[in-house]
């Protein structure tokens, strides 16, 4: 089985002035073990003494004007292609691309704007044209979107953040609520597979900006939807404290490639 962790780990694990979180993240992924990390709010972060300390293989996005973001390796799953999505994301996106025994299976790790949902859309056609290549193939995006899904209502939630960041998640009329960037990825072709996993923030570590949202996402083309087994939040007492975000959790009925034929 293949397991994919997507989580935004505030500021690198230390914020400024604040509880140095990092021993705390690196017991959360020790404990879970994710195949792939996608990983999202670098700053200050020192990726590769973090990835050695958890027998990862890091593929670090620098940011243009946020932070970067990363997709961590375990192997023995190869790494066939790797490299930062060439687009000005205000935080970054990095796309790899590991072997499986179902063919290759491309891996998007972003995290989208976190003031503007149209500046978030623009990101999300970014995002999708990087994946375009396997759209007919195994292909997954995994990071903080910070957009609400276009499913339900989500108004009331809305209303009850402080005006400087419900604004955040509303259209320029003040009162739609702006799902513009998820609805973008799934008019390209990817499914949503956590729909009923439920709130990804916040946590018992601040987010004053939060009011029990799903932010976080693995969206997958319909082949690799297919291969799902389980999805869910990871709650526990390490991410309630780790981070203002709780780590997403997905397995795939995916195994390492066989060996080649000596």
């Amino acid at each position: 089985m293949l397991r994919v962790m997507s989580w935004n780990v505030r500021n690198g694990g230390r914020d400024r002035g604040g509880p140095d979180r990092r021993d705390a993240l690196a017991r959360v992924v020790a404990e879970h073990r994710p195949d792939v990390l996608a990983v999202q709010e670098l700053r200050d972060r020192d990726v590769s003494a973090f990835a050695d300390r958890l027998c990862l293989r890091p593929h670090l996005a620098g940011s243009w004007f946020g932070q970067p973001v990363a997709v961590l390796v375990r192997p023995p799953w190869p790494v066939l292609a790797a490299a930062p999505v060439r687009r000005p994301f205000h935080h970054g996106a990095q796309r790899v691309t590991i072997g499986t025994d179902a063919g290759p299976l491309t891996v998007l790790g972003t995290h989208l704007h976190p003031h503007t949902g149209a500046r978030r859309r623009v990101e999300a056609g970014w995002a999708a044209a990087a994946l375009r290549p396997a759209r007919d193939g195994l292909a997954l995006l995994a990071g903080d979107l910070n957009t609400l899904d276009p499913y339900a209502d989500h108004v009331e939630r809305v209303a009850r953040l402080p005006a400087a960041y419900r604004r955040r998640h509303l259209r320029r009329d003040g009162r739609t609520v702006d799902s513009r960037a998820v609805s973008r990825l799934l008019a390209a072709g990817l499914v949503d597979l956590a729909t009923a996993a439920g709130p990804t923030v916040p946590t018992g570590y601040g987010g004053a900006e939060f009011a029990d949202m799903r932010l976080d996402y693995l969206l997958a083309t319909a082949a690799l939807a297919g291969l799902l087994d389980t999805v869910r939040v990871l709650r526990t007492p390490d991410t309630r404290y780790a981070s203002d975000h709780y780590p997403l959790q997905a397995t795939f009925a995916l195994n390492p490639p066989p060996p080649l034929p000596r």
